[in-house]
């Protein structure tokens, strides 16, 4: 069982603190103590603060203990020593001001007015007695005290705790494989900062292998939007998340690590995260629906009876409130996460729907089925707004309808003008050809494998940015198109037997192959 660390929600305030006081943020340190009541109570160097103090370097000690909460009768003697010190040297101007001014001062005028008096009247003299005014004791023995008492109530931190903090966390989650090594990472988002600057590559290597059990086989995989985590449903019923680096289980999920892994009963056939990364839904060959809080692999919702048969695919609404799901019980359907209901069906199509999707705007939902059709609705109503049966390539009969494996909604390219929101898809139809059509059901360009036996495409993806679409035909090969010339720019087996479908990460040149031989392997330029 692996170890857990609770931390103090104090010591985080402290952290804060003191990376305030180090970049000179003295404003927000003092009204973060204010408001959390937390002080921070540390010094870089002891031994430095009590020799300021042994050698008399008033300036620097009063600088310190001001970021200190020291007892109201320790500040006190601070002051008076530090005040008897300037008269001695008649800066009888700056002693004033510490006796009137300063706050543990008139704190000792309402508590012990006859000790303040005394040190009234020292001011008022014209001459110093160092032996009345240090009780008979050497000044420098006054000063040892004096660090003495302050020492008991200080603890030492090493500088910048903060940073050193995020670095050794950094290190920790680039030696997991959850961060890239070698990059700019942007702290806040917790991805490399380079990562959406990186240019789209196809791929030309299988660089890392999963490999799955002998009577295993994934069937769906997702990467989440945040890039961090390549997610794989199971034949045997397993969900399970991966380090896309290394091709291994990610054991720094603690479940995982415990061997108590998300599953269903049955078979998972679609998978999709959430916007946010946050919630991952999973769709199994009973019609079950479940979705879960990937940090801790906790079902959060479970629709035991989502669809009648088989979910074929999943995706979610914009604002991540809703799960839209497509099955082979010919319908798709859209469920409420926060109530944990379906809400809407989709009906229309006469064989089985194989994807589902909402556009951009999440005004439209478009459907593709085994019918040969793409059906665009309304999301709203759920009344259907176009009817689009894709043409088949011309060396196939124009009479038969063929299947429809999946319509997506193609991201803009670079320097490419949309006519509007979503004004483009792509389908992927049981043929050696990916169209490019709009929502009207226009052919606005096609990608061919150009292999009339053996190149029918069985699954396909964009890139993130739409300057590449990939697809994977049934000679288990990936087929790389410039969606900008449309041309075939290369090919690359990924598989030995029966590919099932291809995902790509959201922000770098990686994508995943899985296929019924038991394998997901991670392409990569």
């Amino acid at each position: 069982m692996s170890g857990t660390a609770s931390v103090d929600s104090a010591d985080v305030i402290r952290l804060m603190l003191q990376f305030c006081k180090e970049n000179g943020l003295h404003r927000s340190l003092q009204a973060l103590q204010e408001e959390s009541r937390v002080a921070l109570n540390t010094v870089d160097s002891l031994d430095a603060l009590m020799g300021d103090i042994n050698q008399g370097r008033w300036d620097h000690v009063l600088q310190t203990v001001s970021y200190l909460s020291l007892p109201e009768g320790v500040q006190q003697d601070l002051y008076v020593q530090v005040l008897l010190e300037m008269a001695e040297l008649r800066e009888l101007d700056v002693a004033q001001h510490l006796l009137r001014e300063t706050a543990p001062m008139v704190a000792m005028k309402q508590d012990t007015p006859e000790r303040y008096l005394r040190l009234e009247a020292i001011l008022k003299r014209s001459y110093f007695d160092p032996r009345d005014a240090y009780d008979g004791e050497p000044k420098e023995k006054k000063r040892s005290m004096l660090a003495q008492a302050i020492s008991k109530h200080v603890q030492v931190a090493p500088p910048s705790r903060l940073l050193a903090l995020i670095g050794q966390a950094m290190k920790w989650q680039q030696h997991a494989g959850i961060l890239p090594p070698n990059t700019r990472i942007d702290v806040f988002r917790g991805v490399a900062a380079d990562a959406i600057e990186e240019q789209e590559q196809c791929p030309t290597q299988i660089a890392k292998t999963v490999k799955f059990g002998e009577k295993s086989h994934p069937e769906c995989a997702c990467f989440s939007p945040d890039g961090q985590y390549c997610v794989s449903g199971s034949v045997d019923g397993f969900v399970e998340v991966w380090d896309y680096q290394t091709a291994m289980l990610r054991k720094d999920l603690s479940y995982q690590d415990e061997g108590a892994f998300m599953m269903h009963e049955q078979a998972v056939v679609g998978i999709a995260f959430s916007k946010d990364s946050e919630l991952l839904a999973t769709g199994a060959v009973d019609g079950q629906l479940k979705i879960w809080k990937v940090a801790t692999g906790q079902c959060v919702r479970r629709y035991e009876k989502a669809h009648n048969e088989g979910i074929t695919f999943i995706s979610w609404s914009k604002d991540n409130s809703q799960v839209l799901t497509a099955s082979f019980d010919h319908t798709a359907r859209a469920h409420g996460v926060k109530s944990g209901k379906t809400l809407k069906e989709f009906r229309g199509h006469t064989s089985y729907v194989n994807s589902a999707v909402y556009t951009k705007d999440s005004n439209r939902v478009v459907t593709a089925s085994s019918d040969g059709n793409v059906i665009v609705w309304d999301a709203r109503t759920t009344e259907q707004i176009t009817t689009i049966v894709p043409p088949p390539p011309s060396h196939l009969s124009s009479t038969v309808h063929y299947t429809v494996n999946s319509a997506i909604v193609a991201p803009t390219a670079p320097g490419q003008a949309s006519e509007g929101d979503d004004a483009q898809i792509y389908v992927c139809t049981k043929t050696n050809t990916v169209l490019l059509m709009n929502l009207q059901g226009q052919v606005l360009k096609t990608f061919s494998s150009g292999k009339r036996e053996k190149g029918d495409f069985v699954a396909m993806t964009p890139s993130p940015k739409g300057d590449w679409l990939y697809a994977v035909a049934e000679d288990n090969k990936l087929y790389c198109f410039n969606t900008a010339t449309g041309n075939l720019e290369q090919t690359l087996k990924v598989a030995e037997k029966d590919i099932i479908g291809i995902v790509h990460h959201p922000s770098r040149n990686v994508l995943a192959a899985y296929a019924s031989d038991g394998t997901m392997a991670f392409l990569k330029p």
